[in-house]
């Protein structure tokens, strides 16, 4: 008996520990040699990527959508969508007349069995472009390319995204990727792979001047050329590696790009434009080749968005008229011979930079450069914009914004970009974003939010929560306020103040602070906010408005033009924060009162640059007036639904309803009702907490009372509904059609 248990024992042990070897740590045995037969459904020509769906290859176009991993109340490290709604997802994306999925890492094994499930025995499958991650913290830190944590990593994770791929791994949480056992082959849907991310520009360029000799890489399936930089030459060895892996592993291949975007181009720009967005670093993919060994091919991924950084637009002159043949003339002339951008813009005259509808238009101008440099298919991995209320860049030539869009304006944008991509001559891109991620941030409200809490509620003010083609809205099932005009959902506990003609009702959830105005006369209309006791004011410069108590905002309802939120100097965040951007002035050596009766608009930064006079280039003190109103209607459900509304008249003219981001309020967390403390006490935002806030109404005739609102936050337990914005729709419209 002692010798049966003992040998079951080695058995069981022998048995661990083959499968451990063979799907933790990827260890095999290659019995084919250089014999065995490869396979490969994808290849690729200088401008075409050939798909053999069974009846010999031929040209696909992508038409594909990017998958976040991000729902409410979850961090994307959470991993927390499952297999059902990855299944209705595929079902919707695919609806769209989408062909194609973008992940950008290994995610939880729910997504691959979904997508097995999926495809298995569907005749028109969804393809996949599998990404490999670099870690956002290696390529911030001082390493190089070739640091053990950047590259050696980066071949690993290459090799596991092969063995996930092809059903061969298992994975334990913690690694700081998705985790499970993956035993479904999803590899005949697996179109290839894009390696990499948005490149840091200081990682390239310490990598390249770190290492100037490095001879290029030479491996069997990809090589380098002898023009191939350091960090180039790292790619190559990336690429070859995971190519050589799957051949001699699985017997097959596919495509093979690298990730890059306009901060890594490969093109020359003029000494101004560089110096201003300090264009550092190049990435060529054309110095990376194939040799007769590699089957499927290459594509050149880039994320080209219309906003920033667009190099050519700063050259046209910023904000002005550019669509002159003289003017196109003075942007060609503006660079010494053999710079490349210029010799990629076709002709010197204003059709380098108009597009069929005859406005100047440099993100086709952008695009037409890539097509032109590459000698492989060009796929546009990322492009869209989001329909946040905040806003980030602008557009100034085809008005496609990164925020502050609505969810109809953002169809068409999304329209456009992909006829842009189609006229130069591209193979096809990847709308980002699948869904909205509430998790998200964005550099010109980061300051103003606990970004351990960013999950927990809907920041319409974060344009980055918002590029989703899918709306994750409040509440289970409907939200609690649609700001339509009509009334029917508001209710007797939310009465907070009634004094003749006027009464006043507030609710809220994750996104908005609702406000229901009942009114007889015109207007305009006031309503005093006070949610800190550190600072406020009882009146109002320039508008005669007295308050029982000190007011940190005033909300002025002053017809459908001229609406707005104002908010007292002192708790001013952009004050506070960027001072010495918009005044050039230190923000902290005089600060305003405490009590100062100066009311301002409430205002965000653009990023952004101007020329100046002498030649220089300087970042702008460009705001733009956030706090200003919006009307319209706002219930999704209405044929002239307008996602940006802020506030609407009911029919009969008694009531206007309202509803407020709680960012735009200065709430740091509402999921915990927290809000900014004094700034000039902490030389920063720092919060503080309140149960409570008090909100007047009057029409200026008297002193506005305020009354007590309570306020109970929701903690992690969000409520939420998925919605397809009406840009989903234009998208289904424009892609079916094509069909």
């Amino acid at each position: 008996m002692k010798k049966f248990v003992i040998t079951v024992t080695i058995l069981l042990l022998v048995l661990l520990g083959l499968d451990t070897a063979y799907y933790r740590l990827g260890w095999y045995i290659n019995l084919h040699g250089d014999t065995a037969e490869v396979t490969s459904f994808t290849s690729t020509d200088e401008d075409t990527i050939y798909v053999d769906q069974g009846d010999g290859p031929q040209p696909f176009v992508i038409k594909g959508v990017n998958l976040g991993v991000g729902i409410p109340g979850h961090w994307a490290t959470d991993y927390a969508i499952d297999k059902e709604t990855y299944l209705r997802w595929f079902r919707q994306i695919q609806e769209m007349g989408a062909n194609t999925i973008r992940v950008y890492t290994i995610l939880q094994d729910d997504f691959y069995n979904a997508f097995y499930e999926y495809n298995k025995d569907n005749p028109e499958p969804l393809y996949l472009l599998h990404g490999v991650w670099v870690n956002d913290y290696v390529q911030n830190s001082h390493r190089d390319a070739y640091d053990a944590d950047f590259l050696a990593a980066f071949l690993r994770d290459s090799r596991t995204v092969v063995d996930i791929l092809h059903g061969k791994k298992k994975l334990n949480l913690g690694v700081e990727t998705g985790s499970g056992i993956y035993r479904k082959d999803v590899s005949p849907w697996v179109l290839g792979y894009i390696l990499g991310v948005e490149w840091e520009d200081v990682t390239v360029t310490y990598t390249d001047h770190k290492f100037p000799d490095t001879e290029p890489y030479q491996g069997k399936y990809l090589q380098a050329t002898a023009d191939a930089s350091a960090f180039e030459s790292m790619l190559t060895q990336v690429g070859d590696n995971i190519i050589a892996y799957e051949t001699e592993r699985y017997g097959a291949q596919r495509l093979v790009a690298f990730s890059n975007w306009p901060t890594t181009d490969p093109f020359q720009y003029p000494a101004d434009i560089t110096r201003f967005f300090m264009k550092c670093a190049v990435v060529d993919v054309e110095h990376i080749q194939a040799t007769d060994a590699f089957l499927s091919g290459q594509f050149a991924s880039y994320h080209v968005y219309p906003y920033y950084p667009d190099y050519l637009n700063y050259l046209l002159g910023e904000g002005e008229e550019k669509s002159t043949t003289e003017e196109a003339e003075r942007v060609m002339s503006l660079t010494e011979a053999g710079v490349p951008y210029t010799e990629l813009l076709e002709g010197t005259d204003e059709a380098a930079f108009l597009d069929s509808k005859g406005r100047v238009n440099t993100y086709l101008a952008y695009l037409k450069m890539l097509t032109k440099h590459h000698t492989m298919p060009v796929v546009i991995s990322e492009f869209g914009v989001s329909t946040g209320r905040g806003m980030a860049q602008r557009d100034f030539n085809t008005n496609r914004n990164q925020g502050h869009m609505s969810e109809t304006e953002q169809g068409q944008a999304l329209v456009e970009c992909w006829e842009d991509i189609m006229a130069a001559g591209c193979n096809g891109g990847c709308v980002f974003t699948w869904q909205d991620e509430w998790f998200k941030r964005t550099w010109n409200t980061m300051h103003a939010v606990d970004l351990q809490r960013t999950p927990y509620w809907s920041d319409y003010q974060t344009n980055e929560q918002y590029f989703g083609l899918l709306s994750f809205d409040p509440g289970k099932e409907t939200s609690v306020c649609y700001v339509d005009g009509k009334v029917d959902e508001w209710r007797s506990e939310d009465l907070v103040f009634q004094e003749g003609d006027l009464a006043l009702s507030v609710k809220y959830d994750e996104r908005f602070l609702y406000f229901l105005i009942r009114k007889e006369e015109d207007g305009p209309f006031y309503l005093p906010i006070d949610t800190t006791q550190k600072s406020g004011s009882k009146t109002c410069e320039g508008k005669n408005l007295t308050f029982d108590r000190d007011a940190d905002f005033l909300l002025v309802l002053d017809g459908k033009e001229n609406s707005r939120l104002l908010v007292q100097e002192r708790y001013e965040v952009l004050r506070a924060m960027y001072y010495h951007e918009t005044h050039d002035e230190d923000a902290y050596i005089y600060p305003p009162a405490k009590d100062s009766p100066v009311f301002k608009p409430v205002e965000l930064l653009l990023q952004t640059a101007t020329p100046l006079l002498t030649g220089e280039w300087a970042a702008s003190s460009e705001t733009y007036e956030t706090g200003l109103l919006t009307y319209g209607n706002a219930n999704p459900k209405a044929a002239n639904y307008n996602s940006l509304a802020d506030f609407m008249f009911s029919a009969d003219g008694q009531y206007i309803e309202v509803k407020l981001p709680w960012q735009l309020l200065n709430f740091a967390d509402p999921s915990s009702m927290d809000i900014h403390d004094d700034y000039y006490e902490h030389y920063g935002v720092e919060k503080q907490t309140i149960k409570e806030c008090y909100i007047g109404l009057g029409d200026g005739s008297e002193t506005i009372f305020m009354e007590t609102v309570p306020l109970k936050g929701w903690g992690n337990k969000v409520t939420y509904h998925e919605r397809l914005k009406p840009s989903y729709y234009r998208l289904q419209e424009l892609w079916t059609a094509a069909e």
